[in-house]
């Protein structure tokens, strides 16, 4: 049974990166080109244990599927695959709850020694990429306000961010706009915002992947 999944929309990334795990994992790997067909897989398969996140990957905004994976499939570790290796990204993805972060760059024999780490219960990132401790403690305080989080809140938070309505959201979830104004509630005093605006361009702001961020 399959171990692990590549949701990359390269299919050449995706079969060099198969092949060179192949041996580390022993088992069958899944490929996933969009962030939609990677959650499919994620509820069809519950027995998978890793995914490699391409941040760049179609249907992938920034960092939000990292927190949507995390909310969702909590039991799976997220491996983010980039080939962004901005200091700040990579400190905000692992606050956020990435197990490893892996530059497109690392040599792919480096890739069997990240992936035994991550197994093993342990972080990764490359030897000298990137000094932890230099994390924004806001950024740390906002991965622990959506930790507190409901799967189903989170999907309220990133629709009103999207800026979607609250009667526009009860419809894409199927439930009744006053359950979505719970909700609302709820996320407004869990991350300390005084109205759903601050909290959408809060979420935007923190769980951006912009090059142009130090």
């Amino acid at each position: 049974m399959a171990r692990a999944i590549i949701a990359d929309d390269h299919p050449i990334f995706r079969a060099a990166i198969k092949q060179a795990l192949g041996e580390t994992l022993e088992s069958e790997v899944l490929e996933a080109s969009s962030f939609t067909q990677l959650e499919s897989l994620l509820k069809q398969n519950p027995q998978l244990e890793l995914v490699f996140l391409d941040l760049s990957m179609p249907g992938n905004e920034g960092l939000t599927s990292l927190t949507l994976l995390r909310s969702q499939f909590p039991d799976v570790l997220v491996v983010i695959v980039s080939a962004n290796e901005n200091a700040h990204i990579i400190r905000q993805a692992m606050a956020l709850g990435a197990s490893a972060y892996i530059p497109k760059s690392v040599p792919l024999p480096e890739w069997a020694a990240a992936v035994e780490t991550v197994l093993a219960g342990d972080n990764w990132l490359p030897e000298g990429l990137v000094d932890l401790t230099e994390t924004d403690q806001e950024v740390v305080n906002f991965a622990r306000s959506l930790e507190s989080l409901t799967p189903q809140q989170l999907k309220v938070l990133k629709a009103i961010a999207d800026g979607r309505l609250n009667k526009q959201i009860a419809f894409d979830l199927g439930v009744q706009e006053t359950t979505i104004k719970q909700h609302v509630s709820a996320i407004l005093r869990k991350l300390h915002c005084v109205n759903r605006t601050q909290a959408g361009i809060l979420f935007r702001q923190m769980l951006s992947a912009s090059d142009t961020l130090e």
